[in-house]
This record gives C-alpha cells, structure tokens and sequence, in this order.
C-alpha cells in the first residue's frame, strides 16, 4: 500500500517512525547534542549542506525529524519543523521570508500571543504589520498590501474568538498579490482540515494544544505545502532565490527546490536563533499524535452538546461556537470543517465580567488554567488572563468580547461536564 494513500488515523499512528529489522518498534529518543562522524571531510559535508545528516541537535535530531515527517504526512505537506513553542513557529516563519522594511497582512482575530508579535516585537524588527477584519470583502483586504508585502496570515479557527477563516478568499488575495498564505491550523489539526487543499501555502501549529494533547509539553511546527513559487517571485524573495553567503553562496530554491523554505529555516534561522524542541518533547508530543485521530471527533462531539445545552441556558447571554446551526460561521465551517471544528467554544453570561469571574470560581469540574485543546476540561476569561494587556476596545476589534469566556472542552463524560457548569451557574 502506497503511503501517500493512507488515511489520517494510520498516518497518526504509523507515519514517521519506520523502524528496520531489529531496531526499536517505538520512536526512540535520541538524547544527544551531538552526532559521531569517521572523517573529517564527512563532517565537512554536512556542514555545506552537500549531504543530509546530523551533527548537533540545535538543528536536526532524528526523534525531532520523525515527528516533523509525520505532522508534514498528515497535513499533506513536502516539510516540517519542529520549534520549541507555537510562537517559534510563527515567528520562525515570518522571519524566514521577511527583513526589515517589510510589510505582513494578517487577520485581526488570532492569538492575543501572534498578535503582539506581529504588531509589537516585529514592529521593532523593522517588519510592520495590517491588521484586517478577515470577514470583509476582498477588495477591502486587499487594500492592506503595499509592493514590500511578503505574507498574509491567519487563523483556521481563531483562538479564542473560535472564527472560521475564508481559507480560498484568503488564498486568493495572498496569491493576486504573489505573497504566501500562512495559516495556524492549531485548532482544527488536519483531522478536520487541510488547509493546504483550499491554497494555503505554509501551515503553522501549536504542538502544545491538540497535537500533544495532553498538556504536557509546549512545543510548535512549520509544515510547507511546497506549493508555492517563490522563483517566480524573486526579488520579492532574496532571502530564498538569492546565494547566502552564511553557505558558500549556495542558493535554496535551486539547491533544495521544494524543500527550500524549510531548509532555510532549519540551517539559517535554527542555526542562529535556536528555538529547538527537545527530543524528549517530541517524543511525547508524538504518543499524543498517535491518538489524535480518536481526540479531535471526542473533543466535538463533546464541544457540540455543551454549546447546545449554553445555547439554551436562560442564565447564558450569547454562545460562540460554528457547529450552532445560529452561528456566523456555520456556513464556512460546513465548508471546510465538515467532521466538526474543535472542542473549543466561547460564551458569554447576562449580568456580564463579574458573573463571568465568579461563575468560573465556582466550578469543580472544570479547571481555571491558562491552556487549551488538551484532553481535560477547562476554562479562561481572556480579559483578565491572557488578553488582560488590551483595552475593551482592543479586546472587540480582536473578536474577544470583554465578558467572553474561553471554554475548552475535554473529553470527559458530557454529562459531568454539563452538570458542572450547571451547579457554578447555580
């Protein structure tokens, strides 16, 4: 059976790790800086790029590339990397193709975390950033692009606001414009969505949520659909299309074709920033990829009955979740999420902040933790947690209400879960 025709649940479980005869059946964690050579001039090729292999952790380590392959499988994408957080990630891929006096266009409603960097600490990179409300026209969208533009970016499902992306609008204006799409597809994992098969061009993830599910280890990834053409856009692209002088003048794009962008990013940006997963991370984000196929439809199924029981809750103001038939995003989500979207939900209580806070103090079941899409239920209001840095109006223009609670579903009994919120709401 040819792999490439493997569904989601064989890949999560068998893709990656081919262990030959007589080696370990389970990943192995490869606990080691550094890598043994016979010759010098071995080791010299390796550093030229002229032969693949390892030397130093910091740059690729064989339990780390495992696990990136597999991401990479079940996305449908030619590369990935592993990064220490999600923020890494998406750090690690502005900044493979941007430099100062370059300009992104990302949607307003993504994670208050990319949010900063993309508005703030990049700012001070010398690479600015637009914001735009992702559900206007196209026309609208593409105002934000100026010549110096080198990516578009946003969420699948936006964390917390639980939006769903136009993936194909997107795609579409990204494209007009010769810029790559970015999209964060941490919330809907590519059980429920490939967002490279709608023209997304590059995929980021926090490892930490879903992926990993456990909430055991912080961790992110880098997958390249290999789509786009960055030749065809060459001066837009020195950084890929150009010799770099930090490799003997070698040139990505006609060294490694598809796999350009991921090898810059691992042998320049990993080379000199260093925001590595540890071996030990990925292994354990790797037990929990074995399973994310039997996750993601429990977190849901679980998700939908919860938003169903809020939605007709009296003590309940509004409830934000696209499997609601009622929801603004109902229509995209049958789109591009047709199996369901994720187990994460906002609401909001009438009597607003104050009965939000002392609704969540009141809750047994459910813990008040600052994380989300593991396997336990828990909760967050954004306003006094992580967004707490943003003013109400701020917080609106992200998709963030003020009284919004973040509700992250778990993949306990319903029943408990909904009886929990029952006796807080009590």
């Amino acid at each position: 059976m040819e792999e490439k025709k493997m569904n989601k649940g064989t890949l999560c479980v068998q893709a990656g790790w081919k262990p030959k005869n007589g080696e370990p059946r389970v990943l192995p964690i490869y606990q080691s800086t550094t890598f043994k050579y016979e010759t010098s001039e071995q080791m010299a090729r390796l550093f030229d790029l002229e032969e693949s292999g390892y030397f130093y952790t910091r740059l690729q380590n064989p339990t780390n590339d495992a696990v990136a392959s597999k991401i990479a499988e079940l996305e449908g994408g030619v590369a990935a990397m592993l990064t220490s957080s999600g923020q890494a990630a998406n750090f690690f891929t502005a900044f493979n193709i941007c430099e100062a006096g370059d300009h992104i266009v990302s949607a307003t409603s993504i994670y208050g975390g990319t949010y900063n960097l993309f508005g703030v600490t990049l700012k001070k990179m010398g690479i600015e950033c637009t914001f735009v409300d992702q559900d206007a026209p196209e026309e609208e969208i593409a105002k934000a692009f100026r010549p110096n533009t080198k990516m578009m970016f946003g969420e699948m499902i936006s964390n917390p606001g639980v939006m769903v992306l136009d993936v194909e609008k997107f795609a579409r204006i990204a494209h007009r414009h010769g810029v790559p799409l970015v999209v964060d597809n941490t919330f809907a994992t590519p059980i429920n969505c490939r967002p490279f098969e709608w023209g997304a061009d590059i995929v980021t993830h926090s490892t930490t949520k879903y992926m990993d599910g456990h909430a055991c280890c912080v961790g992110g990834c880098i997958v390249d659909s290999g789509n786009f053409d960055w030749e065809a856009h060459a001066d837009k692209y020195p950084g890929l299309c150009q010799p770099d002088e930090s490799y003997h003048g070698l040139t990505y794009t006609k060294t490694f074709g598809k796999l350009a962008f991921i090898t810059k990013a691992t042998s320049q940006l990993m080379r000199d920033l260093g925001a590595i997963q540890s071996p030990q991370n990925a292994f354990l984000l790797n037990l929990g990829l074995e399973t994310l196929h039997l996750r993601v439809p429990q977190h849901c199924k679980n998700a939908q009955a919860v938003a169903e029981w809020l939605e007709k809750c009296d003590k309940v103001a509004w409830v934000n979740y696209p499997g609601l038939k009622s929801n603004k995003y109902h229509a995209l989500a049958e789109k591009y999420l047709p199996n369901g979207s994720c187990g994460v939900l906002s609401f909001g209580l009438k009597g607003g902040r104050d009965v939000a806070i002392r609704f969540m103090d009141n809750l047994k079941l459910i813990a008040i933790v600052t994380h989300v899409a593991d396997a336990r239920s828990c909760v967050l209001h954004p306003a006094s947690h992580t967004h707490r840095q943003l003013t109400d109006e701020q917080l609106r223009e992200a998709g963030i209400a003020p009284d919004l609670i973040r509700f992250s579903v778990g993949i306990e009994d319903v029943n408990d879960i909904i009886a929990d919120i029952q006796q807080a709401l009590g």
